[in-house]
C-alpha cells in the first residue's frame, strides 16, 4: 500500500495512525477529520472541563508537535467525508475533493442521539464534542441554573454530577425504571442510582419527555405523565448514533455501525473500521478501550490484506460521578448472580463480582481501584485463549 487514509481524527483514528507507523507503513498517511480540532481527550468534557478543573483546552490534546512530525501525516481537518466508492479506493470529501487511496480506516465515531423532533429551542444541549462542551459551559455560567438532564446513562450522570458540583439545581429524567440496567444489572444499577440522591440531584425514572417548552429559549420540560419541570438548561444524553450515513452507496454492510469480522475487517479487505463506529464480531462497544485496542489488530489485517488476527479484548469502562469512581470489566449476562467480595454498599466503596456456574464473568467497583485492577487482570487472563498443544 502506498496511501492509507484514516477517516476520523478521533482517539481511534490517532491510535490507528500510530499503529500504521509502528507496524512499518512508511507511505502516504492521510487523516481526515470533520472537526477543526486535532485529536483530543473526550472523557473530561463531561467532568473536569465542564467544572473548570481542566479548563485549559491545551490539556485535552492527545498529540504534540513532536509526535505529529513523527507521524508525517497529511491532516485534512474541518473536512467531512461524503462518500466511499464501491471498491473502497476513492474517498469523496466536502467541496467535491477526491482522495485516491489504497487502504481506508473508518474511525468516524458516533454522534449524540437527538430528541425526536429536533434539537429544540436555545438552551438545549448534547455533549459529545469539544464545541458541545464549550457551549454548555457557557450556558452554565452567571449564577445558579435549573438544569434538566434527559437520560441517566454515563454521559447524563457525569454531566448531572458536574452541574451539581457547580451549584446548579439538577434533575435527571430516565425513561427506564433504573439507569444503567443493561450494563450493570438491576441490583447494582440501583446502587449506582443512589449516587444521584447522595449528590443532591433529583432522579425521576420511568418517565419520558413529551415536549420542551419555551419561545426562543427553553423554559420547561414536560413529561409524558403531565409533570412540568422548570428548566433554564437542558442536556440530552440519550445515547449515540454511529456516523455511517456518508457510507451509503458503498458496498459495505451497515447496521448500527460498520459490520466487521472479528479482526475489524469489512466486506472489502482494504477497508477496516475501529472505535465507536465499528461493529466488530457482532458487537459495537462505545468504550475507550475499543478505540485504543482495536487499531493494532485492524492495522495488521489491513497491511496483510486479509484477517490474520482478531480483536478480543475484555470490555472495560469507568465513570466518575459525585466524587466516586465506578469501574466495570467483563461480560455480564442476565441471570448472573452478584456477590459483594469486598467493602459494603452502604459506604466506603465496594467490589462486586458477577458469577455464573462458579466462575466470575464481570467485576464492578465503586471507589476500590486496586482490588478492581487485580480482578480485571484475573478476568483478562481467564478470557485469553489457551494455545493449542
Amino acid at each position: 500500500m502506498k496511501t492509507v487514509t484514516v477517516v476520523g481524527a478521533s482517539l481511534a483514528g490517532l491510535y490507528t495512525a500510530r499503529e500504521l507507523r509502528a507496524q512499518g507503513f512508511d507511505g502516504r498517511l492521510v487523516i481526515v477529520g470533520e472537526e477543526p480540532h486535532r485529536p483530543y481527550d473526550r472523557p473530561p468534557l463531561s467532568k473536569e472541563f465542564l467544572t473548570g478543573d481542566r479548563a485549559d483546552e491545551g490539556r485535552l490534546a492527545l498529540t504534540d508537535a513532536e509526535e505529529e512530525t513523527g507521524l508525517a501525516a497529511q491532516w485534512l481537518l474541518g473536512t467531512r467525508a461524503r462518500g466511499l466508492d464501491p471498491r473502497g479506493r476513492t474517498l469523496l470529501l466536502d467541496g467535491g475533493r477526491i482522495v485516491s487511496t489504497d487502504g481506508v480506516v473508518i474511525a468516524t465515531g458516533a454522534s449524540a442521539r437527538p430528541l425526536p423532533g429536533g434539537t429544540g429551542p436555545a438552551g438545549v444541549h448534547t455533549l459529545r464534542t469539544l464545541d458541545d462542551a464549550r457551549a454548555l459551559r457557557a450556558d452554565l455560567t452567571g449564577g445558579p441554573r435549573r438544569v434538566v438532564v434527559i437520560g441517566g446513562g454515563f454521559i447524563g450522570a457525569e454531566t448531572a454530577s458536574s452541574c451539581a458540583a457547580l451549584g446548579h439545581d439538577v434533575t435527571v429524567v430516565e425513561a427506564a425504571p433504573l439507569p444503567l440496567v443493561p450494563h450493570l444489572g438491576p441490583e447494582m444499577a440501583g446502587v449506582c442510582a443512589a449516587l444521584h440522591t447522595r449528590g443532591g440531584t433529583r432522579l425521576i425514572t420511568g418517565a419520558s419527555v413529551a415536549a420542551l417548552r419555551g419561545e426562543g429559549h427553553v423554559r420547561a420540560v414536560e413529561l409524558s405523565d403531565g409533570r412540568v419541570l422548570p428548566a433554564d438548561v437542558v442536556v440530552v444524553g440519550i445515547g449515540a448514533v454511529p456516523n455511517t450515513a456518508w457510507l451509503a452507496g458503498s458496498t459495505l454492510a451497515l447496521g448500527d455501525g460498520v459490520l466487521c469480522d472479528d479482526g475489524c475487517v469489512t466486506a472489502l479487505p482494504q477497508v477496516v473500521a475501529v472505535g465507536d463506529v465499528a461493529r466488530v464480531g457482532g458487537v459495537r462497544a462505545e468504550h475507550w478501550t475499543s478505540a485504543t485496542e482495536q487499531p493494532a489488530v485492524a492495522v495488521r489485517n489491513l497491511l496483510a490484506g486479509r484477517t490474520v488476527t482478531t480483536a478480543r479484548s475484555l470490555p472495560y469502562f469507568w465513570s466518575d460521578q459525585y466524587g466516586s469512581r465506578i469501574q466495570f470489566a467483563g461480560r455480564r449476562r442476565d441471570g448472573d448472580t452478584v456477590r459483594i467480595a469486598e467493602g459494603t454498599i452502604d459506604g466506603g466503596g465496594f467490589l462486586a463480582r458477577y458469577e455464573r456456574d462458579g466462575a466470575t464473568t464481570a467485576v464492578l467497583a465503586v471507589d476500590r481501584p486496586r482490588p478492581f485492577l487485580k480482578a480485571r487482570r484475573e478476568l483478562a487472563r481467564a478470557a485469553r485463549p489457551t494455545p493449542a498443544l
